[in-house]
C-alpha cells in the first residue's frame, strides 16, 4: 500500500510517496495537502527517504541509499534514470553524456524529456544534468531551484556571481 509524507526543504514542501517496493515519487508541492500517513515504521522506505532528505539538505549526506520503484515507466526512461543515479554528488554531466552512456547518442532530446518526467526529484538527480557548454538547461521546478541544489552540492563551482560595483 502506498504511503505519503511531506518534508519541508529549502526548495519548498516535498511530497514523498512510496510503498514497501520503494520510493515512487518525490516532488515539490505548494503546500501539504491530502492524506498523510503518520507513524510510519522507521524501516519503511518513505521514513527512510525523509531521514535521508534531512541529511542531504543539512550537508550530511551525499548519496542516497533507498529502494526506488520505477514501476510503469518506459524502459528508456528507466535507463536514463539509472544513469542519473551514477552522477556523483557535486558533479554535473551534459544531456549528451547521458545519451552516449545509454548507447543512444542521438537521443539527447529524449534524455531531456526523460529528465523532465523523473518522478523522484533530488534522489534521482536530474538537477545535475546541464547543457554541453556548461549552461543550465530546463528544470521542472525552475532554473533558480536547479541552481540552489547545485550550490548546495558544490558551493565553490556554483558560487553566486556578484557585482563588485
Amino acid at each position: 500500500m502506498e504511503k505519503t509524507a511531506f518534508f519541508e526543504s529549502p526548495i519548498g514542501w516535498l511530497r514523498v510517496k512510496g510503498s514497501e517496493l520503494g520510493i515512487r515519487q518525490v516532488n515539490r508541492v505548494d503546500e501539504k495537502t491530502g492524506a498523510v500517513d503518520e507513524n510510519l515504521p522507521e524501516n519503511h522506505p518513505v521514513s527512510q527517504c525523509l531521514a535521508q532528505l534531512a541529511e542531504y539538505f543539512s550537508g550530511k549526506r551525499e548519496k542516497f541509499d533507498l529502494k526506488l520503484d520505477f514501476g510503469g515507466a518506459t524502459e528508456f526512461n528507466k535507463k536514463v534514470w539509472d544513469e542519473l543515479l551514477k552522477i556523483p554528488f557535486g558533479k554535473t554531466v551534459a544531456y549528451s553524456d547521458i545519451a552516449e552512456r545509454i548507447e543512444t547518442p542521438k537521443a539527447v532530446r529524449a534524455v531531456g524529456l526523460a529528465n523532465r518526467m523523473n518522478p523522484i526529484a533530488i534522489i534521482v538527480p536530474c538537477h545535475r544534468v546541464i547543457g554541453k557548454a556548461g549552461e543550465l538547461r530546463g528544470y521542472f521546478y525552475g532554473l533558480d531551484t536547479k541552481m540552489l541544489l547545485l550550490r548546495l552540492e558544490n558551493p565553490v563551482r556554483f558560487a553566486e556571481q556578484t557585482s563588485m560595483f
